[in-house]
Protein backbone atom coordinates (compact mmCIF):
# COMPACT_ATOMS: atom_id res chain seq x y z
CA UNK A 1 0.00 0.00 0.00
CA UNK A 2 2.76 2.40 1.37
CA UNK A 3 5.11 0.88 -1.59
CA UNK A 4 2.93 2.09 -4.53
CA UNK A 5 1.46 5.53 -2.64
CA UNK A 6 4.97 6.68 -2.28
CA UNK A 7 6.29 5.64 -5.72
CA UNK A 8 2.91 7.65 -7.05
CA UNK A 9 4.15 10.81 -4.83
CA UNK A 10 8.19 10.24 -6.19
CA UNK A 11 6.56 12.36 -9.37
CA UNK A 12 6.30 15.77 -7.07
CA UNK A 13 8.94 14.30 -4.35
CA UNK A 14 11.99 13.13 -5.56
CA UNK A 15 13.69 11.86 -2.44
CA UNK A 16 10.35 9.01 -2.07
CA UNK A 17 12.34 7.15 -5.40
CA UNK A 18 13.77 5.56 -2.28
CA UNK A 19 10.76 3.55 -1.80
CA UNK A 20 11.28 1.86 -5.01
CA UNK A 21 14.13 -0.05 -3.83
CA UNK A 22 13.56 -3.35 -2.92
CA UNK A 23 16.47 -2.72 -0.26
CA UNK A 24 15.25 -0.10 1.02
CA UNK A 25 11.65 -1.04 1.64
CA UNK A 26 13.25 -4.27 3.04
CA UNK A 27 14.90 -2.14 6.26
CA UNK A 28 11.67 -0.68 6.25
CA UNK A 29 9.99 -3.76 6.67
CA UNK A 30 11.96 -5.82 9.52
CA UNK A 31 11.97 -2.64 11.33
CA UNK A 32 8.09 -2.01 11.11
CA UNK A 33 7.49 -5.96 11.66
CA UNK A 34 9.85 -5.66 14.84
CA UNK A 35 8.27 -2.34 16.05
CA UNK A 36 4.75 -4.27 15.87
CA UNK A 37 5.93 -7.47 17.73
CA UNK A 38 7.21 -5.48 20.58
CA UNK A 39 3.94 -3.37 20.64
CA UNK A 40 1.37 -6.50 20.65
CA UNK A 41 3.12 -9.12 22.41
CA UNK A 42 3.09 -7.80 25.50
CA UNK A 43 -0.47 -7.02 25.03
CA UNK A 44 -1.16 -10.57 23.70
CA UNK A 45 0.53 -11.87 26.42
CA UNK A 46 -2.08 -10.23 29.14
CA UNK A 47 -4.61 -11.53 27.32
CA UNK A 48 -4.19 -14.61 27.31
CA UNK A 49 -2.69 -14.66 30.76
CA UNK A 50 -6.16 -13.05 31.48
CA UNK A 51 -8.00 -16.26 29.32
CA UNK A 52 -5.99 -18.54 30.84
CA UNK A 53 -4.73 -19.61 27.44
CA UNK A 54 -1.57 -21.14 28.40
CA UNK A 55 0.72 -24.56 27.74
CA UNK A 56 -0.38 -28.14 28.55
CA UNK A 57 2.31 -30.09 29.85
CA UNK A 58 1.93 -34.02 29.56
CA UNK A 59 3.28 -36.55 31.61
CA UNK A 60 5.23 -37.74 28.95
CA UNK A 61 7.20 -34.60 28.66
CA UNK A 62 10.67 -33.71 29.92
CA UNK A 63 10.42 -33.77 33.38
CA UNK A 64 12.18 -30.00 33.60
CA UNK A 65 9.11 -28.95 31.34
CA UNK A 66 6.71 -29.22 34.02
CA UNK A 67 7.56 -25.74 35.73
CA UNK A 68 6.34 -24.53 31.64
CA UNK A 69 2.88 -24.93 32.56
CA UNK A 70 0.18 -22.51 31.73
CA UNK A 71 3.28 -20.31 29.72
CA UNK A 72 1.13 -18.75 27.77
CA UNK A 73 0.79 -20.08 24.30
CA UNK A 74 -0.44 -19.65 20.67
CA UNK A 75 1.72 -16.45 20.24
CA UNK A 76 2.27 -17.15 16.84
CA UNK A 77 -1.21 -15.20 15.85
CA UNK A 78 1.07 -12.29 16.94
CA UNK A 79 4.18 -13.60 14.37
CA UNK A 80 1.16 -13.55 11.60
CA UNK A 81 -0.22 -10.29 12.29
CA UNK A 82 2.95 -8.01 12.29
CA UNK A 83 4.17 -10.23 9.01
CA UNK A 84 0.86 -9.59 7.54
CA UNK A 85 0.35 -6.21 7.66
CA UNK A 86 4.10 -5.45 7.15
CA UNK A 87 3.93 -7.12 3.57
CA UNK A 88 0.78 -5.47 2.42
CA UNK A 89 2.35 -1.80 3.73
CA UNK A 90 5.50 -2.42 2.13
CA UNK A 91 5.18 -4.54 -0.80
CA UNK A 92 4.33 -4.41 -4.31
CA UNK A 93 0.84 -6.07 -4.19
CA UNK A 94 0.75 -6.41 -7.99
CA UNK A 95 3.14 -9.29 -7.51
CA UNK A 96 0.79 -12.64 -7.44
CA UNK A 97 3.52 -13.79 -5.65
CA UNK A 98 3.17 -12.10 -3.12
CA UNK A 99 -0.48 -12.97 -2.66
CA UNK A 100 0.24 -16.64 -2.72
CA UNK A 101 2.67 -16.67 0.12
CA UNK A 102 0.58 -14.73 2.39
CA UNK A 103 -2.16 -16.45 1.46
CA UNK A 104 -0.55 -20.12 2.37
CA UNK A 105 1.08 -18.74 5.38
CA UNK A 106 -2.38 -17.43 7.00
CA UNK A 107 -3.99 -20.85 6.00
CA UNK A 108 -1.47 -22.62 7.60
CA UNK A 109 -1.34 -20.45 10.44
CA UNK A 110 -5.31 -20.90 10.52
CA UNK A 111 -4.28 -24.91 10.75
CA UNK A 112 -2.16 -24.54 13.56
CA UNK A 113 -4.45 -22.08 15.46
CA UNK A 114 -7.47 -25.00 15.11
CA UNK A 115 -5.00 -27.22 16.52
CA UNK A 116 -3.61 -25.00 19.77
CA UNK A 117 -7.03 -24.30 20.15
CA UNK A 118 -8.20 -28.11 20.60
CA UNK A 119 -5.71 -28.89 22.49
CA UNK A 120 -6.27 -26.00 25.01
CA UNK A 121 -10.19 -26.44 25.54
CA UNK A 122 -10.54 -30.31 25.06
CA UNK A 123 -10.59 -32.08 28.09
CA UNK A 124 -7.78 -34.62 27.56
CA UNK A 125 -6.32 -32.00 26.84
CA UNK A 126 -2.66 -32.21 24.26
CA UNK A 127 -3.95 -33.95 22.26
CA UNK A 128 -5.39 -31.27 19.68
CA UNK A 129 -5.98 -32.25 15.96
CA UNK A 130 -5.11 -36.39 15.31
CA UNK A 131 -2.16 -36.85 13.05
CA UNK A 132 -4.77 -37.77 10.39
CA UNK A 133 -6.35 -34.52 10.55
CA UNK A 134 -3.53 -32.53 10.59
CA UNK A 135 -1.79 -33.59 8.00
CA UNK A 136 -4.71 -33.88 5.58
CA UNK A 137 -5.68 -30.34 6.53
CA UNK A 138 -1.89 -29.47 5.44
CA UNK A 139 -2.45 -31.33 2.24
CA UNK A 140 -5.04 -29.94 1.26
CA UNK A 141 -3.94 -26.54 2.00
CA UNK A 142 -0.31 -27.49 -0.04
CA UNK A 143 -2.35 -28.97 -2.76
CA UNK A 144 -4.28 -25.50 -3.26
CA UNK A 145 -0.85 -23.22 -3.11
CA UNK A 146 0.44 -25.51 -5.24
CA UNK A 147 -2.34 -25.65 -7.75
CA UNK A 148 -2.68 -21.93 -7.97
CA UNK A 149 1.41 -21.68 -8.53
CA UNK A 150 1.45 -24.37 -11.55
CA UNK A 151 -1.90 -22.76 -13.20
CA UNK A 152 -0.41 -19.36 -12.62
CA UNK A 153 3.21 -20.11 -14.23
CA UNK A 154 4.20 -17.57 -17.02
CA UNK A 155 7.50 -19.34 -18.16
CA UNK A 156 8.76 -23.02 -17.77
CA UNK A 157 11.56 -21.28 -15.74
CA UNK A 158 9.02 -21.49 -12.96
CA UNK A 159 8.49 -25.40 -12.90
CA UNK A 160 12.18 -25.99 -13.65
CA UNK A 161 14.54 -26.73 -11.33
CA UNK A 162 18.16 -25.56 -11.49
CA UNK A 163 20.46 -28.06 -9.70
CA UNK A 164 22.56 -26.02 -7.02
CA UNK A 165 26.66 -26.72 -7.50
CA UNK A 166 26.40 -27.06 -11.57
CA UNK A 167 26.01 -24.40 -14.38
CA UNK A 168 23.79 -26.02 -16.61
CA UNK A 169 21.56 -28.92 -15.14
CA UNK A 170 18.10 -28.11 -14.84
CA UNK A 171 15.33 -30.52 -14.96
CA UNK A 172 12.01 -30.05 -16.08
CA UNK A 173 9.73 -30.93 -13.47
CA UNK A 174 6.11 -30.72 -15.66
CA UNK A 175 3.34 -32.54 -13.74
CA UNK A 176 6.49 -33.64 -11.18
CA UNK A 177 6.27 -29.76 -9.32
CA UNK A 178 3.06 -30.56 -8.25
CA UNK A 179 3.80 -33.76 -6.08
CA UNK A 180 6.74 -32.33 -4.97
CA UNK A 181 6.08 -29.10 -4.01
CA UNK A 182 3.38 -30.53 -2.03
CA UNK A 183 5.23 -32.71 -0.05
CA UNK A 184 8.55 -29.84 0.46
CA UNK A 185 5.18 -27.37 2.01
CA UNK A 186 3.90 -30.32 4.04
CA UNK A 187 7.55 -31.25 5.21
CA UNK A 188 8.79 -27.92 6.31
CA UNK A 189 6.04 -26.92 8.07
CA UNK A 190 5.97 -30.18 10.34
CA UNK A 191 9.35 -30.12 10.61
CA UNK A 192 9.89 -26.60 11.82
CA UNK A 193 6.71 -27.41 13.89
CA UNK A 194 8.52 -30.76 15.33
CA UNK A 195 11.62 -28.19 16.17
CA UNK A 196 9.29 -25.75 18.30
CA UNK A 197 10.42 -27.65 21.79
CA UNK A 198 13.00 -24.97 23.48
CA UNK A 199 12.83 -21.53 24.62
CA UNK A 200 14.04 -19.41 21.45
CA UNK A 201 15.27 -22.64 19.70
CA UNK A 202 12.99 -22.45 16.59
CA UNK A 203 12.80 -18.83 16.17
CA UNK A 204 16.28 -18.11 15.07
CA UNK A 205 17.14 -20.30 12.53
CA UNK A 206 13.89 -19.38 11.38
CA UNK A 207 14.90 -15.38 10.82
CA UNK A 208 18.24 -16.97 9.53
CA UNK A 209 16.40 -19.19 6.88
CA UNK A 210 14.36 -15.96 5.87
CA UNK A 211 17.32 -14.16 5.18
CA UNK A 212 18.89 -16.50 3.52
CA UNK A 213 15.65 -16.81 1.35
CA UNK A 214 15.50 -13.12 1.17
CA UNK A 215 19.10 -13.39 -0.85
CA UNK A 216 17.75 -15.63 -3.39
CA UNK A 217 14.34 -13.86 -3.97
CA UNK A 218 16.30 -10.59 -4.67
CA UNK A 219 18.50 -12.22 -7.13
CA UNK A 220 15.88 -14.39 -8.79
CA UNK A 221 13.56 -11.51 -9.63
CA UNK A 222 16.53 -9.34 -11.04
CA UNK A 223 17.46 -10.41 -14.27
CA UNK A 224 21.01 -8.93 -13.78
CA UNK A 225 21.58 -10.52 -10.82
CA UNK A 226 19.70 -14.08 -11.98
CA UNK A 227 21.83 -14.21 -15.11
CA UNK A 228 25.13 -13.21 -13.62
CA UNK A 229 24.59 -16.06 -10.71
CA UNK A 230 22.83 -18.62 -13.21
CA UNK A 231 19.69 -18.40 -11.28
CA UNK A 232 16.20 -18.93 -13.34
CA UNK A 233 14.47 -15.14 -13.59
CA UNK A 234 11.26 -15.07 -11.87
CA UNK A 235 9.62 -11.94 -12.36
CA UNK A 236 8.38 -10.74 -9.32
CA UNK A 237 9.51 -13.13 -7.35
CA UNK A 238 11.84 -10.08 -5.63
CA UNK A 239 9.01 -8.68 -3.81
CA UNK A 240 9.22 -11.87 -1.58
CA UNK A 241 12.48 -10.11 -0.31
CA UNK A 242 9.29 -7.69 1.74
CA UNK A 243 7.71 -11.17 2.86
CA UNK A 244 11.18 -12.66 4.58
CA UNK A 245 12.07 -9.14 6.10
CA UNK A 246 9.09 -9.51 7.96
CA UNK A 247 9.53 -12.78 8.66
CA UNK A 248 12.90 -11.45 10.08
CA UNK A 249 11.51 -8.80 12.21
CA UNK A 250 8.89 -10.20 13.31
CA UNK A 251 11.11 -13.59 14.28
CA UNK A 252 13.13 -11.06 16.35
CA UNK A 253 10.43 -9.76 18.21
CA UNK A 254 8.97 -12.71 19.47
CA UNK A 255 12.31 -13.75 20.59
CA UNK A 256 12.27 -10.97 22.60
CA UNK A 257 9.42 -12.32 24.74
CA UNK A 258 10.37 -16.48 23.79
CA UNK A 259 14.10 -16.04 24.66
CA UNK A 260 14.91 -18.14 28.06
CA UNK A 261 13.00 -18.63 30.41
CA UNK A 262 9.92 -17.94 27.70
CA UNK A 263 7.17 -15.27 28.24
CA UNK A 264 5.15 -16.92 25.45
CA UNK A 265 5.37 -19.64 22.79
CA UNK A 266 4.61 -19.37 19.19
CA UNK A 267 2.69 -22.36 19.06
CA UNK A 268 1.83 -24.94 16.15
CA UNK A 269 0.01 -21.06 14.77
CA UNK A 270 3.17 -19.84 14.14
CA UNK A 271 5.28 -22.94 13.76
CA UNK A 272 3.71 -24.38 10.92
CA UNK A 273 2.67 -21.10 9.40
CA UNK A 274 6.07 -19.66 9.40
CA UNK A 275 7.61 -23.55 8.05
CA UNK A 276 4.82 -23.47 5.34
CA UNK A 277 6.12 -19.88 4.09
CA UNK A 278 9.54 -20.74 3.91
CA UNK A 279 8.70 -23.64 1.48
CA UNK A 280 6.61 -21.47 -0.32
CA UNK A 281 9.34 -19.11 -0.47
CA UNK A 282 12.09 -22.00 -2.08
CA UNK A 283 9.18 -22.83 -4.23
CA UNK A 284 8.91 -20.00 -6.21
CA UNK A 285 12.70 -19.20 -6.07
CA UNK A 286 13.15 -22.53 -7.62
CA UNK A 287 15.62 -23.37 -4.42
CA UNK A 288 14.13 -26.84 -2.91
CA UNK A 289 17.29 -28.01 -2.41
CA UNK A 290 18.85 -24.87 -1.17
CA UNK A 291 16.24 -24.95 1.07
CA UNK A 292 17.14 -28.27 2.33
CA UNK A 293 20.56 -27.37 3.25
CA UNK A 294 19.77 -23.86 5.33
CA UNK A 295 17.07 -25.61 6.92
CA UNK A 296 19.34 -28.52 8.19
CA UNK A 297 18.28 -28.15 11.55
CA UNK A 298 15.03 -28.96 11.18
CA UNK A 299 15.60 -31.69 8.82
CA UNK A 300 18.01 -32.93 11.55
CA UNK A 301 15.20 -32.95 14.17
CA UNK A 302 12.57 -34.40 11.83
CA UNK A 303 14.73 -37.56 10.98
CA UNK A 304 15.71 -38.02 14.80
CA UNK A 305 12.09 -38.23 15.37
CA UNK A 306 11.87 -40.72 12.06
CA UNK A 307 14.62 -42.79 13.22
CA UNK A 308 13.05 -43.19 16.79
CA UNK A 309 10.01 -44.22 15.42
CA UNK A 310 11.49 -46.68 13.21
CA UNK A 311 13.47 -48.24 15.53
CA UNK A 312 11.24 -48.43 18.31
CA UNK A 313 8.44 -50.24 15.95
CA UNK A 314 10.98 -52.68 14.34
CA UNK A 315 13.11 -53.83 17.73
CA UNK A 316 11.29 -52.39 20.42
CA UNK A 317 14.82 -50.10 21.50
CA UNK A 318 15.01 -46.27 20.98
CA UNK A 319 17.76 -44.89 19.72
CA UNK A 320 17.49 -41.56 21.69
CA UNK A 321 16.73 -40.68 25.27
CA UNK A 322 13.57 -38.93 23.65
CA UNK A 323 12.71 -37.21 20.20
CA UNK A 324 13.06 -34.59 18.78
CA UNK A 325 17.11 -34.65 19.09
CA UNK A 326 16.82 -31.12 21.32
CA UNK A 327 14.88 -33.00 24.57
CA UNK A 328 17.73 -36.46 23.77
CA UNK A 329 20.45 -33.44 24.79
CA UNK A 330 18.23 -32.17 27.62
CA UNK A 331 17.84 -35.93 29.25
CA UNK A 332 21.63 -35.91 28.97
CA UNK A 333 21.63 -32.74 31.01
CA UNK A 334 22.88 -30.16 28.65
CA UNK A 335 21.12 -26.90 29.88
CA UNK A 336 18.33 -25.73 27.88
CA UNK A 337 20.35 -22.04 26.98
CA UNK A 338 23.21 -24.46 25.83
CA UNK A 339 21.59 -26.67 23.51
CA UNK A 340 19.25 -23.59 21.72
CA UNK A 341 22.38 -21.64 21.28
CA UNK A 342 24.28 -24.68 20.19
CA UNK A 343 21.64 -25.23 17.42
CA UNK A 344 21.69 -21.61 16.37
CA UNK A 345 25.24 -21.97 15.56
CA UNK A 346 24.31 -24.88 13.32
CA UNK A 347 21.83 -23.41 11.49
CA UNK A 348 24.12 -20.51 11.04
CA UNK A 349 26.45 -22.81 9.68
CA UNK A 350 24.01 -24.43 7.55
CA UNK A 351 22.50 -20.69 6.32
CA UNK A 352 26.03 -20.01 5.02
CA UNK A 353 26.34 -23.18 3.40
CA UNK A 354 23.00 -22.41 1.07
CA UNK A 355 24.09 -18.99 0.37
CA UNK A 356 27.41 -20.47 -1.13
CA UNK A 357 25.64 -22.28 -3.59
CA UNK A 358 24.84 -18.78 -5.04
CA UNK A 359 28.66 -19.16 -6.66
CA UNK A 360 29.31 -22.60 -6.21
CA UNK A 361 28.29 -23.63 -9.27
Amino acid sequence: MLAVLFSNLAQEFNWLNLFKYLTFRGILAVITSLGIGVLIFPMIIRKLTELSIGEVIREDDVPLHKGKGGTPTMGGVGILLAVTVTTLLWADLSSRFVWIALGGFLIFGLIGFIDDWFKLTTRNGRRGLSVRQKLMLQFLAATGVTLILYSSAASNLELAYLVPFFKQIMLDLHYWFIPITIFVLVGTSNSVNLTDGLDGLAIMPIVLVAGGLGVFSYASGNVVFSDYLILPFIEGAGELVILCASIIGAGLAFLVFNCFPAQIFMGDTGSMALGAVLAIVAVIVRQEIVLLIMGGLFVIEAISVIVQVASYKSTGRRVWLMSPLHHHFELKGWPEPRITVRFWVISVVFVLIGLATLKIR
